[in-house]
């Protein structure tokens, strides 16, 4: 009879080298709310009120690009469209890239005008183009939203005007954020620009981070009164990248301060590391019935985690595995778990699986084993 009960087969350290050391707190941010997020790892390094809903200002126009962005991938559009700006798009209030009504301009124009000169104006006429009304793209946005688990965010237009039904969380903008740097870099270049000149007037990129941090390329200014200042910064430092939102800041140095201030607590005071590589054998587990006695177990995946510096010594793995296993075994057949652990806290678990195929044995070990398996 085969034995389906899970056994605890070993504990050991998967590092074992530095100090460790005691984990740093975030500094005091002020802001109504803030996230400091590991790309890579999508770990939350500090965070607060990040899931209350607030208004996002021109951070809006993170979600607006990436729908176009996604139209463009999709070519339903194309950069070198020609849009025809409505009197809608030009009359809007707040910043603007001075479109003028009833003028062509290309997709890619007006995508800068977005990104770099924060123009509503440009967030009107790109929505009109892709959707054919504001009011449509919008659930374009949502529908999106809803697809990267934006679970408290509501947008009701492309630009941020204030709205009491339209609304965000710092750690939504995150996932829309994140999900733009991922899947459409030669789009992305463009939140590093620091001026777009168009129709003979230049405006700068109102994140003043881009002049004061050379690691930082990106994202995305917002400010009306009832928002405060907003600022979604992205460092990339060694191949290592962290994304912070500052939402409610008091002013547009404050949200730059606040932002740095994040990032480099972040870079200092944490590491990005591979701590199970994929494939590799954790342990060999007895087989019945099996033409090998052994197999070996490992992750299917790397498992990859932002820990705090200096603290690998305190890494433990613990595998749990079916108590009895039984031939024909296929490879990345599951076999049981792995569960990773530092000072007590769970940082992954992850599905334990057959490195390799064990076939049945021969006549004399099925039913040796059977009778071992009967007596246990």
């Amino acid at each position: 009879m085969q034995h389906f009960s899970k056994i605890l087969i070993t504990l050991f350290f998967l590092l074992v080298s530095g100090t460790a050391m005691t984990v740093i707190p975030p500094p005091s941010v002020a802001a109504n709310g803030y996230l400091l997020v590991e790309m890579e790892t999508g770990q939350v390094l500090a965070e607060q009120n990040a899931s209350k809903k607030l208004e996002p200002a021109s951070l809006t126009k993170i979600m607006t690009a990436h729908v176009v962005f996604m139209e463009l991938e999709a070519k339903r559009i194309s950069l070198s469209d020609m849009v025809l700006i409505s009197e809608k798009a030009w009359r809007t209030q707040g910043s603007k890239m001075f479109i003028e009504v009833n003028k062509e301009v290309s997709v890619e124009d007006l995508l800068k005008g977005l990104i770099i000169q924060s123009g509503n104006d440009a967030a009107i006429a790109l929505a009109e183009h892709v959707a054919g009304s504001e009011e449509a793209f919008a659930t374009l946005m949502n529908q999106e939203a809803k697809k990267l688990g934006m679970k408290d965010s509501h947008f009701t237009n492309s630009s941020g005007l204030p709205d009491e039904n339209h609304y965000t969380t710092a750690r939504d903008i995150a996932l829309v954020t994140m999900a733009s740097i991922r899947d459409f870099p030669e789009y992305y270049k463009w939140y590093s620009e620091r001026d777009f000149t168009f129709n003979e007037i230049k405006q700068d990129n109102r994140n003043t981070l881009l002049w004061q941090d050379a690691t930082i390329d990106g994202v995305k200014t917002g400010h009306t009164e009832a928002a405060g200042y907003c600022l979604v910064s992205s460092a990339l430092r060694d191949g290592r990248r962290l994304l912070s939102v500052i939402m409610g800041a008091q002013s547009t140095s404050a949200r730059a301060t606040e932002s740095r201030k994040l990032l480099n607590y972040g870079f200092r005071f944490y590491v990005t590391k591979k701590l199970l590589s994929a494939n590799k054998p954790l342990q060999k587990v007895k087989v019945w019935k099996g033409a090998t006695e052994t197999i070996d177990v490992g992750i299917a995946k790397d498992l990859v985690q932002t820990i705090p510096h200096d603290s690998t010594d305190k890494i433990k793995a613990s595998l749990t595995v079916d108590a009895s296993l039984v031939a024909p075994i296929s490879k990345g057949t599951r076999l049981g778990s792995v569960k990773v652990t530092l000072d007590d806290k769970t940082l992954a678990t992850l599905p334990l699986v057959a490195l390799s195929d064990v076939e049945s044995g021969s006549i004399f070990v099925v039913i040796k084993d059977s009778v071992l398996l009967m007596l246990q």
